[in-house]
């Protein structure tokens, strides 16, 4: 049995509340399955998107710490795009979607044989990446006016920068469940299986600036692991590598170990579940502000503090 299965989620430093929420939901199409706070500074939300239920590997999470965080930089020694998984057949669409709303974009490139790409950032700068091809057979979110077919399905891949890439290379080969899928000059891919949502994607960019942490950066990127016991195998897996790691942490909806890969990211083994219906109907997910037990007393204090949102949106319709 695989330790890790694939991505789980990408977790991003982000700056107005709203704009996450008009991007993510609006402009992309994805749910928000949870409204929740930083678990730990609990005057900042947590906004998770995904698809209808939070799968794992469809999940994009974000900590909007407000319009006035210090912009960060994209560079090596980061995780400097997030990929989403669109059918080959909405190319179109999406362009003129884009277009629609005056989102900037890269025009269409070709990678590999069998996946065309649009790069596009947020509303902060985050790098993004709109990848059609026909592989993916996950159903994407269905909001009410993107069409059903044209839906973003979920997370293709992640895109690291390294000065080189071999140290992380070997992590994720021999300890975390990765195989070589494809590989250019400038790229190598690696995945748990040949299957969007599965893929690492690492760059050897020595001739970059170094990256820096702030609005419009990711965060940490998520591996899922099936449970607990499966977590635990794989800490021991980090003990023998030499791998320092923090304690197992109880997210509410999964729980999570981290650490930080050879070239500086931080990495985090997500258990699959118990997932986001653990306290609301998965109808109504992403509803209501949800909090762990240890920060329901300070409730109607945090409802004075964190910022008012309108969700869901209408003007992206």
């Amino acid at each position: 049995m695989k330790l890790i299965t694939g991505l789980h989620h990408v977790t991003a430093i982000t700056g107005n509340a709203q704009e996450n929420i008009d991007f993510y939901t609006g402009v992309l199409g994805l749910r928000l399955v949870k409204k929740t706070v930083n678990f730990d500074y609990s005057e900042v939300y947590h906004f998770y998107f995904g698809d209808e239920y939070g799968t794992p590997g469809t999940i994009m999470t974000t900590f909007p710490y407000g319009k006035d965080l210090i912009n960060g930089r994209h560079g090596k020694g980061m995780l400097n795009t997030t990929a989403f998984s669109v059918s080959i057949e909405a190319l179109d669409y999406w362009i003129n979607r884009l277009e629609q709303f005056n989102i900037p974009f890269k025009q269409p490139q070709q990678r590999f044989s069998d996946e065309v790409f649009i790069y596009l950032e947020d509303f902060d700068g985050l790098g993004l990446e709109l990848v059609f091809n026909d592989k993916d057979e996950r159903k994407g979110y269905y909001n009410g006016y993107i069409p059903k077919d044209y839906a973003v399905k979920g997370i293709h891949h992640v895109e690291i920068w390294q000065d080189a890439y071999e140290r992380t290379a070997a992590l994720l080969t021999t300890q975390m469940d990765h195989k070589v899928i494809k590989e250019t000059p400038d790229r190598l891919r690696l995945g748990t299986d040949n299957l969007p949502g599965k893929y690492v994607d690492l760059l050897s960019t020595p001739g970059a600036l170094k990256g820096l942490a702030g609005r419009g950066t990711v965060h940490h990127v998520a591996f899922a692991t099936p449970d607990a016991e499966s977590q635990l195998e794989m800490v021991k897996r980090l003990n023998a590598y030499g791998l320092e790691h923090t304690e197992v942490k109880d997210r509410k909806y999964f729980t999570s170990v981290y650490f930080k890969e050879p070239g500086g990211v931080l990495f985090e083994i997500a258990t699959s579940g118990p997932g986001f219906d653990a306290d609301e109907e998965a109808a109504f997910l992403g509803e209501d502000l949800q909090l762990p037990q240890q920060f329901e007393k300070r409730r109607e204090r945090l409802i004075e503090v964190l910022p008012v949102i309108n969700y869901p949106t209408e003007k992206f319709r």
